[in-house]
């Protein structure tokens, strides 16, 4: 049976919780949710619209190759990315518009239209893909987000984030896991994986630096899991958020003549 004293000890007790309540309301208000966490990366990354000016650095155990991009987009429909050097494939130009992905190759005079099927392929003999490129694939869209816990990578606190393909996506990873700071929204270690869950390659982000009012990694590193000594560096010289492009901007003819 419950004394006096028993009712007064519960009756403070139910007063804390209820006291405490708001507090525990508003933190997990605070919290994002796993997609949102992935949908303010990606828009901190690439803005309404996007002019780059990149250095590739290809390493493999006995040679290096640098490769000079220019690169412009305009939010998850329309890219065109542009070689600038070295000399022998300069002017040799990618495009994707809606779902239409092309390569205008000048050394033959060629325009390719490249399918789903080559998106897994590597990018100009680099550890990126063709999908990393062009970004055909939608890490918003695409997958289904599950936030697992926070987690330190290296000086920054991370959300970390697995991404499972949706049944009807055509992608190239069985599955991603990012680790996105908290602060910033910043995509600073993404692991990939391919369908039977054997990781393939592993980003990361370098050197965070302010763009405007956003701040993202000016140098990228795709290091493959198998494959020692050898990885791909993206060193961003210029990052310009928001230029005014055209839809037209973002068409075969325009690839041919592009500076």
């Amino acid at each position: 049976m419950k004394t006096m004293k028993d009712y007064l000890r519960s009756g403070r007790t139910t007063a804390i919780c209820l006291l405490l309540l708001p507090i525990v309301v508003s933190l997990r208000a605070q919290t994002p949710t796993a997609t949102e966490i992935v949908r303010k990366a990606d828009e901190n990354s690439r803005g309404n619209s996007l002019y780059s000016e990149i250095t590739m650095t290809v390493v493999r155990p006995t040679w290096t190759r640098e490769v000079g991009i220019k690169n412009w987009s305009k939010g998850d429909d329309y890219s065109l990315v542009l070689i600038t050097s070295p000399a022998k494939d300069k002017g040799q130009a990618f495009l994707k518009r809606q779902k239409d992905l092309w390569n205008w190759v000048p050394s033959i005079g060629r325009m390719i239209k490249m399918s789903s099927s080559v998106m897994g392929q590597s990018w100009m003999g680099s550890d990126f893909t063709n999908d990393d490129l062009v970004k055909q694939s939608s890490s918003v869209n695409d997958y289904t987000h599950q936030l697992e816990k926070t987690e330190k990578v290296r000086e920054y606190d991370c959300y970390k984030v697995i991404l499972l393909p949706k049944e009807d996506a055509t992608v190239v990873w069985g599955k991603l896991v990012m680790w996105i700071s908290t602060t910033d929204y910043i995509e600073i270690k993404t692991e990939f994986y391919d369908e039977d869950n054997l990781l393939i390659n592993t980003y990361n982000g370098y050197d965070i630096r302010s763009y405007g009012r956003r701040r993202l990694a000016s140098r990228m590193e795709i290091v493959p899991a198998d494959k020692p000594n050898q990885k791909t560096v993206m060193t961003i010289l210029r990052h310009d958020f928001d230029p005014p492009l055209a839809d037209s901007f973002f068409s075969q003819q325009n690839m041919k003549s592009v500076k």
